[in-house]
């Protein structure tokens, strides 16, 4: 019985020293091992990784079986494997690596990715944030050399305090930049932007990382969109290193997202919605390109209020934007629309068109040859060739400042000088003549700023109420109808 309980003390005490000593570690198949050697080998003299064997952290891992060890001489951290649910991203904190350069935000990706750290080490890859991201699947990292944030925790063995702090403020603001899912634009509906909406939107993409822009340049230019030159291609900013390789430049893009999914690591972008832009039937759109460069003149040498440039260049595009939507970037410019249709314009105080151009418009207010002062309601139809659209804008501003500035105290002087040269009396008996008059000698100054004037007419002259001015014209009125009544009234007696 003796013998037996020392042959079993023994057992115990030697298994006891098996696992102790970690000659045999057994890893099951949903686990990684990640090795760090305790003692044999000389000490790092720098970094996390032990590349060449040395005390600490080994770039292996090992995978699901059993492993045999030297006693003692090294311990077994056995850790989850990362899953990435579908429909999520993870993001990738690096520990050992080069330094990031000035001015550099996230490590460059390396050839053959993070799976194996010693080809990451040796192929030059940096500490901090990656550039890598991973998409859906199970991946078997070193978790002492990547910590993997994900949406719902970190995978990783964390080394201090501090460090679990840094992931921890990296995984709020990859929360508060909606990082955690790709990007996903559906007509009538977008996500994972700065805000998820409703609305026929675009994307519009700020890259945080890469060179500053040139001074005077408020919007980064295109880059790296040609689907065939693979180095350059960064396939809607999902490739960074492409997109640097491209010449691309940190700040607001020119180029914007539509309709798709786009898998963007949020750390080096972020998507803000925009609405699409709507040319109406009966409209076109003057570009006002903020962005570009200095294009050749395209007004004509008739023309001296500015120039029209070709498109993509700065300025004023000389060919309009035809009806339709566009996915136009209005931070890269603006889009001035303009009515091809006729629109009328009415100098009276009651009615306002849907267009709005003529809210500021009142009736105008004359001085006739015998002192009477009576207001005049107007309406003129006025014609914008589509093709002198640009013109108009380039010149005016918008349309509505055309109104305001220009064509308002334009006919209101011409009317004012007519009405100088009329009794009150023949200010409204010669209606029809004044009218056609007008219509004729003003298509001229109309032309004189690219429009097309198709008609004026001329309402009743009428006093102004609650003044004497007003009350003195209702009497001279009231005359001529007694006058009339009399008229009539002698040829009935008759």
């Amino acid at each position: 019985m003796i013998w037996l309980i020392s042959a079993a003390a023994a057992v115990v005490i030697l298994a006891l020293l098996v696992f102790a000593s970690n000659v045999i570690v057994y890893i099951p198949n949903d686990r990684v091992g990640i090795v760090e050697r305790l003692w044999g080998a000389p000490s790092l003299t720098e970094g996390l990784i032990a590349l060449k064997g040395e005390v600490g952290f080994q770039p292996q891992v090992l995978r699901g079986g059993l492993h045999y060890f030297f006693p003692f001489q090294y311990r077994v951290h056995k850790e989850e494997l990362v899953t990435i649910p579908q429909g999520e991203i993870g993001y990738v904190f690096a520990r050992d690596g080069k330094d990031l350069a000035d001015g550099q935000a996230l490590g460059r990706s390396v050839d053959g990715g993070i799976v194996d750290v010693a080809a990451f080490l040796r192929g030059g890859g940096q500490k901090g944030p990656q550039r890598t991201i991973l998409r859906e699947g199970t991946y078997a990292l070193n978790l002492a050399q990547f910590a993997i944030i994900t949406l719902n925790r970190v995978h990783g063995l964390l080394l201090s305090r501090e460090e679990a702090d840094t992931i921890a403020k990296m995984g709020a603001v990859l929360n508060e930049r909606r990082g955690f899912s790709p990007v996903v634009i559906v007509s009538g509906q977008a996500r994972g932007g700065t805000e998820d909406t409703t609305n026929d939107l675009l994307g519009v993409v700020t890259v945080h990382d890469g060179p500053v822009l040139p001074p005077d340049e408020i919007v980064a230019p295109r880059v790296g969109q040609d689907p065939t030159n693979v180095a350059t291609f960064h396939n809607n900013f999902q490739n960074i290193d492409a997109f640097l390789r491209a010449g691309g430049n940190r700040g607001r893009q020119h180029q914007v997202l539509v309709e798709g999914t786009y898998y963007i690591n949020r750390l080096f972008a972020t998507v803000d919605f925009i609405p699409k832009t709507v040319v109406p039937v009966g409209s076109v759109g003057v570009v006002v390109s903020y962005i570009g460069k200095t294009g050749a003149d395209r007004s004509g040498d008739g023309y001296s209020h500015g120039e029209l440039v070709d498109i993509d260049c700065r300025g004023v595009w000389k060919e309009p934007l035809l009806p339709g939507k566009y996915a136009f970037n209005t931070y890269a410019g603006k889009i001035q629309l303009v009515p091809t249709t006729n629109f009328i314009l009415k100098w009276t105080p009651e009615v306002t068109n849907l267009h709005k151009f003529d809210e500021n418009l009142t009736e105008v207010s004359l001085i006739t040859k015998d002192a009477f002062e009576p207001l005049l309601p107007l309406s003129v139809v006025v014609h914008i060739d589509y093709r002198k659209a640009p013109l108009v804008v380039q010149r005016f501003g918008d349309i509505k400042r055309l109104v305001d500035q220009t064509l308002d105290p334009m006919v209101s002087a011409y009317f004012k000088n007519i009405g100088q040269t009329k009794t009150l009396i023949q200010l409204i008996q010669d209606r029809a003549a004044i009218q056609m008059q007008a219509g004729e000698e003003m298509k001229e100054r109309f032309a004189a700023y690219n429009l097309e004037l198709q008609e004026v007419l001329i309402g009743t002259p009428h006093g102004s109420a609650g003044n004497a001015s007003g009350a003195r014209i209702d009497t001279i009125l009231n005359q001529l109808r007694d006058r009339q009544v009399a008229i009539e009234q002698v040829a009935t007696y008759e």
